[in-house]
């Protein structure tokens, strides 16, 4: 329930999804951070380190039991989370307080449980870039072979299909699902590394032994389901890495936005609209109105990844020599926001491609208006063909072409050219009905399309089968 008295985040409140929202909460935190502390003493017990099977136990037994107004209490009195956690903790399992945190920093603590919930908010932006993907393939195969006028400077330039223009949109987030899919395989744990990432402290519990080091590192890496990682670290793990994931929500961000835009485009020439429900209102004071909401709220989070995306950049710029406490305030907004909004608009982008109007005599009418002037080539070769002088028949279609183009322009009637061209004695043996079919230019653009699918898409519907079928319902 939204609190009315306080500021809470729209982002939260409106936009994301739930589970999202959960990944980013105070309780995930603070569970990962004890499933760190515990397989921290797990992997130490195994290395030969004093510590208890009856401590381990103690652990487990209460590592869901959160007090989070206890910890609040210590932190107020220590000024920092991760030992005011720590002794909330050991509060309740006492036994086991001597033996928590053994050679630690909080940057174990911190910034391996960061990883680990990056990894996972990656793997929810991927299902739902696949989501993405499979909604504008399936749209863009219905609309494969649909010709449409296509544009260059958002000028009339030359004939497309409806669903060539889809499989453009959608190889931008068939991109971005390889570029997800990559930062996810390089993402390394943090590592036992100690306080300024020498491993030192972990050095003098192994009585200097060095192989004990490298095999508790691993163990506890292999624990929290990491098989990379870092092989040297400062205090933190660079913070280049929270810049290289924030660019690449960005650049998911950048694809929303041209897709929402081109949505936007086409709904104001009346070719495609996103979805809009029966007792949806488009305008408070105009109630004619079917405005592009949806696409619009897209753009709008979009526009926050993109503007997010310099924050981790700077905080990377600016650590000094092996760590300075200037990132942490920003990386708890920056980051879990980046993840929130584009997450949001990939929901609002699955929403709006499964539920994408064509209207495809509106299409028509565009596209007749201008495939006159188009087929202007393919009428002077037929010409040609029965006999005509080109460069001849090229002079009279480019003064043809001229004046009914001042017709449209000066006169704002319709493109007569056709007409023109039919009262010409020079155009007497072509059959313009015939070179008038816009299919004749869709060139392989229905072929493109297929063969999109089955190379590009056809594999991640394979590898992501199991969440193509979530429900992309808006919560306003």
């Amino acid at each position: 329930m939204a609190n009315d008295q306080t500021y809470e985040s729209p982002l939260v409140q409106r936009y994301a999804s739930r589970e999202l929202c959960e990944l980013f909460g105070a309780r995930r935190r603070i569970l990962t951070w004890r499933r760190l502390w515990l397989a921290l003493a797990e992997a130490e017990r195994a290395a030969g380190l004093k510590i208890s099977a009856k401590q381990i136990a103690s652990l487990k037994r209460t590592i869901d039991d959160i007090d989070f107004k206890r910890a609040a209490k210590h932190e107020k009195r220590l000024r920092h989370d991760v030992m005011a956690h720590l002794h909330t903790w050991g509060d309740i399992a006492p036994d086991a307080r001597g033996i928590l945190h053994l050679g630690a920093t909080s940057a174990y603590i911190v910034d391996n449980a960061d990883l680990i919930i990056m990894r996972d908010a990656l793997r929810i932006v991927a299902n739902w870039l696949a989501t993405t993907i499979d909604a504008l393939a399936s749209f863009a195969k219905k609309q494969r072979r649909v010709p449409t006028l296509g544009y260059t400077h958002y000028q009339p330039a030359q004939v497309t299909t409806v669903g060539k223009r889809a499989a453009l949109w959608c190889y931008d987030f068939v991109r971005d699902l390889e570029e997800v899919e990559d930062r996810l395989s390089k993402l390394r744990f943090r590592g036992v590394k100690g306080t300024t990432g020498t491993q030192a402290s972990f050095l003098h519990l192994f009585d200097g032994n060095h192989a004990k080091v490298l095999r508790l590192e691993r163990a506890v890496a292999k624990a929290l389901d990491f098989d990379q990682v870092e092989p040297i670290t400062g205090q933190t793990y660079s913070r280049k890495v929270d810049a290289q994931i924030a660019a690449t929500l960005a650049v998911v961000a950048t694809s929303v936005h041209k897709f929402c835009n081109d949505i936007r485009l086409l709904a104001n020439i009346k070719e495609i609209e996103e979805p809009f429900e029966k007792s949806q209102i488009g305008s408070s004071a105009m109630a004619y109105k079917r405005n592009p909401m949806r696409c619009e709220r897209a753009t709008a989070l979009a526009r926050l990844v993109l503007s997010l995306v310099n924050s981790p950049l700077q905080t990377a710029a600016e650590q000094w020599f092996e760590r300075s406490l200037d990132d942490s305030a920003n990386k708890r907004i920056s980051i879990p926001e980046s993840f929130l909004a584009t997450e949001a608009s990939l929901i609002i982008l699955t929403n709006v491609s499964r539920g994408l109007v064509v209207y495809p005599k509106v299409i028509d009418a565009h596209l007749r208006a201008e495939l006159p002037f188009m087929a202007t080539e393919n009428i002077m070769m037929a010409a040609a063909a029965g006999g005509g002088d080109r460069q001849a028949l090229h002079e009279r279609i480019r003064k043809h072409s001229h004046d009914a183009a001042a017709v449209v322009k000066m006169e704002g009637k319709p493109n007569d050219l056709l007409g023109r061209l039919a009262g010409d004695a020079a155009f007497a043996k072509v059959d313009l009905k015939k070179v008038l079919n816009p299919k004749q230019y869709v060139g392989r653009a229905p072929e493109q399309v297929d063969e999109f699918i089955k190379g590009y898409v056809s594999p991640i519907r394979r590898r992501y089968r199991g969440v193509l079928s979530r429900a992309s319902e808006l919560n306003v």
